[in-house]
């Protein structure tokens, strides 16, 4: 049994030692220890809700955090940075060492974690040359301009006291006992070159702590850089897996630095679940082994906005909003069998009473909302900023505005004259997904499968009108340096590119909708009514606001309506994410702190068909469920 219950932060102030290892068993401070790791993504989780999960991480049994940065949200344009609020990094590390609990940090540059271009900021695609993860020159030079701000505010939250002239603001007693190296790297391995430049980057902005690596078994020796600890990543311990670690690093403390409790899910598939017995089962067996672990996720959390990731092998597939992942926790935070079962394995083995779990908070219903005013997407055309135009199609990411970064996420409409009908073809240059319109008549779809679609004929000119929807980039495997949105080359209408475009951003962020507010044209929503359009309707709440789901259904009161589609929900002016009516996934988390007594803003874009109302609900439904196998 272990008594670790002077071994945290604030009570070992002015230490000089952090994380070392010593043959097969780290040492804190001198004192054998044994890492009962759990990941949560302070960008996943409403800020307000931090010390909530580190508490339930606590009384789980856990003494370390692990986090990942998310490049693309710290630096979402070219040069500037954002550290504040939600992204507040130091603050949400020096909350986990308020509340007794050490930090793994994994800075990235790149981070996977299902999320848009596994963290990579999507402006560095403007460069058509662009070889990521690597040593090419323009991606090594935006990632020490970005290190360059990111590590003045880590150094100093180091555990250990080693002086560091690189860093004047270096404080003691810091709780981040390791830092990792990139991620995942061996499943990639462009560059043999790229993960020592990488832990140079770290060591020479003043990184003193524990260096890891992270890889699955079959990356393990592509990933491994000297000097690094090597750790390993699964979900079924293989008979022998940990042994393997003694082929690439020889007597050395064994750590699993993702142990999957769960999965992540996919538009148009199943909520994957992973059998809790089998899980601790699991967990027993990597402690009986002498290893430390590392719970990927303890909590997931929320896809907010657009920035999920996607998957593409034999085709391309979206992640949902949802993180919930099947964690410890759920998406909102509420305990699952998993947390008691976890936390009777762990109380075996710590030699201290554990804390009593929290509270959880309660969630509301709040019943039916009525979406009363709609404006369609073509009445607010006029109200934008004037369109880009080109010639050729250009790609979101290469749009000239804002500053230099281009579009990121959302939308992009594609216009321009066409004559008659015909075939039009997309030759695969649609990412990912467009509604095509003559006029404003909307006549099919091209996507990733469907590349070819018929125009009716028609007398004289026509607006050819293409929105093309951005799902999410692939944020892991070889197809990283692909991952341009938009249109990305040709479009033929039968044998004849199209050319001469208007094109409209919809991005559809903060400004975007403050704007859309004031605009003049909202009406009362017929009974039934063909998207593309905005629809917005109020939340009323009498009393301190609680967590509730949104559920998107058929009209009630409407039996002729259909019912919502397809498409993204904003309350009071934040992005919940995307749903789509072919599952899994049919409600999206809603924050209580995102809320305010009285009167809230709903705003819904509407692809295709929409309904009258939402529900407002206080259970989550994540879809079908299937067990990973």
């Amino acid at each position: 049994r272990f008594n670790w219950s002077e071994l945290v932060p604030l009570r070992l102030q002015g230490r000089a030692l952090g994380l070392q290892t010593a043959g097969s068993q780290f040492l804190l401070e001198g004192m054998p220890f044994r890492i009962l790791g759990g990941s949560v993504h302070y960008f996943r989780v409403p800020r307000e809700y931090w010390e909530d999960r580190m508490l339930k991480m606590k009384a789980c049994g856990l003494n370390t955090l692990t986090t990942y940065v998310p490049w693309n949200l710290h630096e979402p344009e070219r040069g500037k940075f954002d550290f504040s609020q939600n992204l507040d990094l130091e603050a949400f590390i020096s909350l986990a060492a308020k509340n007794g609990l050490w930090v793994i940090l994994r800075p990235g540059p790149y981070i996977c974690s299902e999320w848009d271009l596994g963290g990579l900021p999507s402006w560095l695609l403007q460069d058509p040359e662009m070889q990521l993860r690597t040593t090419y020159e323009g991606f090594t030079a935006a990632v020490d301009a970005y290190f360059d701000h990111l590590m003045p505010i880590v150094v100093p939250l180091q555990a250990s006291t080693i002086h560091n002239p690189l860093c004047p603001r270096y404080k003691r007693g810091g709780p981040i006992i390791a830092v990792q190296v990139e991620n995942e790297y061996g499943s990639y391995a462009r560059d043999p070159n790229y993960m020592a430049y990488v832990k140079r980057a770290l060591l020479k902005r003043g990184i003193v702590e524990l260096l890891m690596t992270s890889d699955n078994k079959n990356g393990l020796s592509l990933g491994l850089v000297k000097g690094a600890l090597a750790t390993v990543n699964f979900q079924k311990l293989e008979p022998g897996l940990l042994k393997y670690l003694d082929t690439v690093q020889k007597n050395q403390p064994k750590m699993v630095m993702e142990y999957w409790t769960g999965w992540f899910d996919n538009w148009g598939g199943p909520h994957y679940v992973f059998d809790a017995d089998e899980m601790v089962n699991t967990v027993a067996s990597i402690l009986r082994l002498g290893a430390s672990i590392n719970l990927y996720m303890f909590h997931g959390g929320t896809n907010f906005g657009f920035m999920n990731g996607a998957l593409q092998s034999d085709e391309y597939r979206a992640d949902v909003t949802s993180y919930d992942y099947d964690a410890v926790l759920t998406e909102a935070g509420d305990y699952t069998s998993k947390f008691f079962k976890l936390r009777q394995l762990f109380s075996t083995i710590i030699g201290h009473p554990l804390p009593l779990p929290p509270m959880i908070e309660s969630k509301a219903s709040y019943g039916a909302i009525l979406l009363h005013q709609y404006i369609s997407l073509w009445d607010v055309l006029p109200t934008l900023p004037k369109p880009i135009k080109s010639e050729l199609p250009v790609n979101m990411e290469s749009l000239q505005l804002n500053g230099s970064r281009g579009q990121s996420f959302g939308y992009v409409l594609y216009e321009t004259l066409t004559f008659g009908g015909g075939q039009l073809r997309s030759l695969g240059h649609v990412r990912d997904r467009a509604q095509v319109f003559v006029n404003t008549m909307y006549v099919g779809e091209l996507d990733y499968n469907s590349v070819e679609l018929s125009l009716p004929e028609g007398q004289g000119f026509r607006q050819l009108r293409l929105l093309v929807e951005n799902r999410g980039r692939v944020n892991y495997g070889l197809a990283l340096n692909e991952q341009r949105k938009g249109l990305i080359g040709d479009v033929f209408l039968n044998k004849t590119p199209l050319r001469n475009f208007k094109i409209y951003s919809l991005e559809m962020d903060p400004s975007f909708m403050g704007s859309l507010r004031h605009t003049a044209g909202w009406s009362s929503v017929p009974d039934y009514f063909v998207g593309p359009a905005f629809f917005r309707g109020r939340l009323w709440i009498e009393h301190q606001p609680q967590d509730t789901f949104l559920k998107l259904q058929a009209s009630l009161i409407f039996h002729s309506t259909p019912g919502w589609e397809k498409g993204v929900v904003f309350v009071n002016g934040r992005n919940l994410g995307r749903y789509w009516k072919i599952g899994p996934q049919e409600t999206l988390y809603l924050p209580g702190p995102w809320l305010r007594k009285g009167s809230n803003e709903v705003v819904i874009f509407e692809e295709h068909t929409a309904g009258r109302i939402i529900q407002s609900v206080d259970i989550p439904y994540l879809g079908r469920t299937q067990y990973v196998d």
